[in-house]
């Protein structure tokens, strides 16, 4: 029996976690009402390196590291058969990213996906999940960090526009590790993201960055979370989203949770939007939740606005047409995150993307 057998897991739109989701445009996803396929479509890209390994593994073998009271996340932990699990082993210091990729996954049926990224201890690593093509997806992604472990954690979402795909990717980062996420969302019908991180030893560090552009109809949803339950944990959260065109619709949920135990944490998240054009709508939303004065700091900040009028007439003012400087500025409201990616091919195609998207609408 699925676990959303339980109606209280199965979301009416009434909860604070899901108001702002369009239930109608999930596929049944949330209810258990869509078709599942058994599709598997996430693979490695290239050879293995050493201290690397990758293969699937029956999920009765792999059990959650991680509750989740979301109903999506619930119909994957019970419904899937295996899970796709990368283990870098301890001590490992990987010169290459690791590149996993799920392309053109077909939209006929739902796919339901776990995964789980085991990094070692005092490993050093990176991971990038593309996703491209046509997709109904809902997905868990698990990431457990060692003592002294090191990961840069980069997903690309450049679906096609009808695409569907909800995930949580979740991080567990014990004693002094770090955890980078670049989370890139370019395409897509609904795509609905949970990053949240979940600190277990004290000295840790997680800085979580991404960029989303919506367009026309579109409807992209971040939901961060981050649980300070240690003590002397770092945290710093940087999303930049644009929107351009009629009923696109971003939504941006940080919410920091700071425990009574967890005595000198210092964290600090910030979103900001760009409106490129009348009929878009950005909803922004910051908490913080402090249990305990005994902090180094706790901060947030959140701006919605249109282009800067002085950068364009600057530009303007060189000789640059409207549309070329549009673009400029456009570009260079994401580069500071996409230069994160450590990896040119994937930015240029990042910003040929944006490009592409830009010019749809007119921009």
């Amino acid at each position: 029996m699925s676990v959303l057998a339980t109606n209280y897991l199965t979301p009416t739109g009434r909860e604070e976690a899901w108001r702002f989701t369009p239930l109608n445009r999930l596929a049944g996803l949330h209810d258990g009402t869509s078709t599942t396929v058994e599709r598997k479509s996430l693979a490695l890209k290239g050879d293995l390196q050493p201290g690397v390994r990758a293969s699937r593994i029956s999920r009765e073998l792999v059990p959650s590291v991680s509750e989740s009271s979301d109903a999506i996340v619930a119909r994957v932990h019970s419904e899937v058969e295996d899970v796709f699990v990368l283990d870098i082993a301890d001590d490992t210091h990987l010169a290459d990213a690791v590149h996993l990729f799920r392309s053109a996954g077909g939209s006929d049926g739902a796919e339901l996906s776990q995964v789980r990224i085991n990094v070692g201890a005092n490993s050093t690593a990176s991971v990038v999940v593309e996703n491209s093509g046509s997709a109904i997806l809902g997905e868990d992604i698990e990431i457990v960090l060692a003592p002294g472990a090191h990961l840069t954690f980069i997903t690309l979402q450049e679906w096609a526009n009808d695409s569907i795909h909800t995930a949580r990717h979740h991080a567990i980062l014990d004693r002094d590790s770090t955890f980078k996420s670049v989370t890139i969302t370019v395409g897509g019908s609904l795509v609905r993201l949970l990053p949240t991180v979940e600190f277990t030893g004290p000295g840790s560090f997680a800085d979580l960055s991404g960029v989303y552009f919506a367009t026309a109809g579109q409807h992209l949803e971040h939901r961060i979370h981050i649980d300070h339950g240690v003590p002397k944990a770092k945290s710093r959260v940087n999303y930049k989203g644009a929107l351009s065109g009629e009923g696109a619709h971003t939504v941006w949920i940080g919410d920091v949770f700071i425990r009574a135990a967890a005595e000198g944490t210092d964290t600090y998240e910030l979103n900001r939007n760009l409106l490129l054009s009348d009929g878009a709508r950005a909803d922004s939303v910051p908490n913080l939740e402090i249990e305990t004065g005994e902090i180094v700091g706790a901060g947030h900040a959140s701006t919605t606005g249109r282009f800067d009028d002085e950068q364009l007439f600057y530009l303007m003012s060189r000789g640059i047409p409207v549309d070329e400087a549009r673009r400029l500025v456009v570009r260079g409201f994401f580069a500071e995150i996409i230069s994160h990616i450590e990896d040119e091919e994937i930015q240029e195609r990042l910003m040929v993307r944006i490009d592409s998207e830009l010019e749809k609408v007119g921009q």
